[in-house]
């Protein structure tokens, strides 16, 4: 007997938003990149369309991470002290965007300048074609200041300036549109704080589809479980017809699953934890994938084998 499989309909669609400018588009990038789209819940693909993949970002730091779970720093080698060539390292490995990670000092402790955050996007946008995303340091009136000299250097690249929050969109925001560039408003896990956003820095004249939602989650273990739900209501809010929450949606696992113990450190850890290199990958892989089935669009990686495993995963997901 043939069984029927039930089909939910759906009024809603989540925008589509492309990232980076080719020659032809005022910009340098070799392509570009383009998210959203979906009209159904993730990879339901008897349900709805999803013409677009999620996309995986690699991080960079515009100088050696200090912080950084040595693992990283040995999968990476010596391109962690040059961002052009760590950029370019990450496009061979197979990633499709590059974020990079503007620190809060340089080498020697003395502030990052303006100058040092043009000097850095100017070499990776030249060593590589992906099209970029730049956040700050995460010190409001640093970011502004460095993503406004950002926001100049790389004008009419489609650049994802971040992170535009509450306290600090309006200046992010009003160098994106001077400069056409699009930009990631992050919230804390809250599904209304993530449409308050959205409607503000809307409000200032930035159309929709030069937004990326970014509502923040948690690694495996440590509350993930919360961050799935909150990123499964905005969708479910965006298919029912919500213009708010309707835009595609990036989540940082690379940074999140690398700060817990489980990843960061093999000493002083229970044996029965198994080896540290492959537990660290896995945490991180295990962390990107559930975020994809909660309709991730975008997620920012670290480790260059976890970027092999997701980007594996996804291909696996997207055969209809």
């Amino acid at each position: 007997m043939a069984v029927e499989i039930p089909v939910e309909k759906w009024t809603g669609k989540v925008l589509e938003v492309t990232l980076g400018a080719t020659a032809e588009e005022g910009g340098t990038r070799s392509r570009t990149v383009t998210v959203g789209g979906e009209t159904t819940l993730p990879f339901l693909h008897f349900e709805g369309e999803i013409p677009n993949p999620p996309r995986l970002a690699i991080e960079i730091a515009d100088r050696r991470p200090e912080d950084w779970s040595p693992l990283l720093l040995e999968a990476w080698g010596d391109v962690v002290d040059d961002p052009a060539k760590w950029a370019k390292a990450a496009e061979e490995a197979g990633a499709d965007l590059i974020l990079l990670q503007l620190s809060l000092t340089k080498n020697g402790g003395e502030p990052t300048t303006a100058e040092d955050a043009r000097a850095v996007t100017r070499a990776v946008l030249e060593a590589t074609g992906l099209p970029l995303l730049v956040f700050g340091p995460g010190q409001v009136d640093l970011d502004n200041e460095l993503l406004v000299a950002v926001a100049e250097e790389a004008a009419g690249e489609r650049v994802v300036l971040g992170v535009c929050e509450e306290k600090n969109y309006r200046t992010i925001v009003a160098a994106a549109l001077a400069n056409g560039h699009l930009v990631n408003g992050r919230t804390a896990m809250d599904v209304n704080l993530a449409k308050q956003l959205n409607i503000l820095i809307s409000d200032m004249g930035l159309p929709l589809d030069r937004i990326i939602m970014d509502p923040t989650t948690a690694s495996l273990g440590y509350g993930i479980e919360y961050g799935y739900s909150v990123m499964e209501r905005l969708r479910i809010a965006a298919l029912q017809g919500d213009k708010m929450t309707q835009l595609p949606m990036l989540v940082t696992p690379g940074y999140e699953a690398w700060r817990q113990k489980e990843s960061k450190v093999g000493d002083g850890v229970p044996e029965s934890w198994g080896d540290w290199k492959e537990r660290a990958i896995l945490w991180e892989s295990v962390t990107a994938t559930v975020l994809i089935e909660a309709g991730a669009d975008i997620v920012v990686l670290r480790h260059p084998e976890t970027l092999k495993r997701v980007k594996s995963f996804v291909d696996r997901l997207m055969e209809k």
